[in-house]
């Protein structure tokens, strides 16, 4: 999703084999707290970095006569994203480089993006340029303090969802690359957000599917309590 990716990561993210869609859970815990917030009038909701679609599959049918307009980098997901919705359109997130007018979203759904992106601090800017003031921002991004992951840190080993290369996975549990460069606490998030302009209204928790399955039920559980959950799931608003 950005124009200023090096040689490597353009290659690493146009490539099919890369996953570009995460847990239905995820979707569907985002697409309700969405759906809550936003009023009856149709609204225009922008999925950054659309992926596959599925996101928005999933949130369609919470989201009712709102518009979601997606947007991607990849051309490869786009053409996948293209068979689930029915806008999409290739963008950047660079300065201007998503193809819309200034205060013209309502929304924005931003899942699974900033912990893939060089410039996280750019990208929000940019994501501010396009909401309206007080218009809602829908983040999620896998959680570099998960309650497995503060075990793992003790025992010396790397934290899942973390990556120190884009051909392997080493010192962590898991097989997949999927290209991950940041990763954030709750706190850290929220201070983040703050800092780009946006007010933070709700922090909340979501389970990764990639858990196996025996731990589940610790997972789910471990949502309740934000800072320890999988993934973190945020509504903020812009300033």
């Amino acid at each position: 999703m950005t124009g200023t990716l090096p040689a490597g990561l353009r290659e690493f993210y146009e490539n099919p084999a890369v996953p570009v869609a995460s847990g239905d859970e995820r979707s569907r815990r985002q697409a309700v707290m969405l759906a809550r917030v936003l009023p009856a009038e149709p609204c225009v909701v922008v999925d950054v970095g659309c992926g596959d679609g599925s996101a928005a599959a999933t949130a369609g049918p919470l989201l009712g006569d709102h518009r979601i307009l997606g947007i991607d980098w990849s051309q490869d997901a786009l053409r996948r994203a293209a068979t689930r919705m029915n806008d999409v359109v290739r963008g950047e997130l660079t300065a201007g480089g998503l193809p819309l007018g200034d205060a013209i979203a309502d929304a924005v759904l931003f899942s699974e993006v900033i912990e893939h992106l060089v410039d996280p601090d750019g990208a929000l800017d940019e994501l501010r340029r396009i909401l309206k003031p007080g218009g809602h921002l829908m983040l999620s991004t896998p959680n570099l303090a998960a309650w497995y992951n503060r075990v793992l840190l003790v025992l010396g080993v790397q934290p899942v969802f973390s990556e120190v290369s884009l051909r392997g996975i080493h010192g962590r549990p898991g097989s997949q690359v999927v290209g991950h460069l940041r990763l954030f606490t709750a706190r850290a998030l929220r201070e983040f957000l703050t800092a780009a302009g946006f007010d933070v209204v709700t922090l909340a928790g979501a389970p990764f599917h990639g858990v196996p399955r025996p731990l589940r039920p610790v997972d789910r559980a471990a949502c309740a309590a934000p800072p320890l959950a999988s993934i973190l799931l945020v509504h903020a608003r812009r300033v």
